[in-house]
């Protein structure tokens, strides 16, 4: 059997999302209001596409939305989106809600609402900008043995967890070390009792590929 999903609302997103989840085997419903965008996503070959109001439970019965195992609600209104997945759980029983949201300080309350996965753009693309940023930082990322052992050079600001703290006291991968702490003019090697202090530049080897786990849990991003 496949995995039947039906997404409600949103365009050059849905049709993206609804072409690679047919391409993965998966039976894919849209629900649209505008008719120009019904025409456009019809063609899409195997997609089912229901021209109607998503937050109406009457276009939703039109869709077999009772049939469905997924709903995705991505309307460019969040009001919208809560409603239609609200209808989804409690009217037509689908197990797997999801949400587009507009606006990340409403995450909490869509959640509260019974939503099971709220999805923020804002939200994603502002971890993958500080994500990248703290890639920026790392001034040195070396692999070794055919990328089974990296070393990296990584600086402690001073708002990181680790600040004031003894080696020993630091919940690191098993697979990563602090080889060597460079601070101002000097260099050392750690032992379990050093402390970290802001504006510490910390040489970390570590295998596994633990190294990012590692980061964040030293700089608290």
């Amino acid at each position: 059997m496949k995995t039947k999903v039906l997404l409600i609302g949103g365009r050059s997103k849905t049709k993206s999302l609804a072409t690679s989840l047919i391409k993965k085997g998966y039976s894919v419903t849209v629900i649209n209001d505008n008719y120009e965008d019904c025409l456009k996503l019809a063609e899409i070959h195997k997609l089912t596409v229901i021209n109607g109001d998503g937050t109406r439970p009457f276009v939703l019965e039109d869709a077999n939305a009772v049939d469905a195992d997924i709903a995705i609600a991505m309307t460019a209104k969040d009001e919208d989106n809560l409603v239609i997945c609200q209808l989804c759980k409690k009217k037509f029983h689908i197990a797997k809600t999801v949400a587009l949201l507009t606006d990340p300080k409403k995450t909490d309350f869509f959640y509260k609402m019974g939503i099971d996965s709220v999805v923020c753009a804002i939200t994603a693309i502002t971890g993958i900008i500080e994500q990248q940023a703290l890639l920026d930082k790392i001034t040195t990322l070396i692999p070794i043995g055919e990328g089974r052992v990296n070393i990296a050079q990584i600086p402690i600001p001073g708002t990181s967890p680790v600040v004031g703290k003894k080696l020993w006291e630091i919940n690191l991968p098993k697979e990563v070390v602090i080889g060597c702490i460079l601070r101002s003019d000097t260099t050392m090697v750690p032992r379990g009792d050093t402390r970290i202090l802001a504006g510490d530049m910390l040489i970390l080897i570590s295998s596994d590929k633990q190294e990012m786990a590692a980061i964040q849990e030293l700089t608290g991003r």
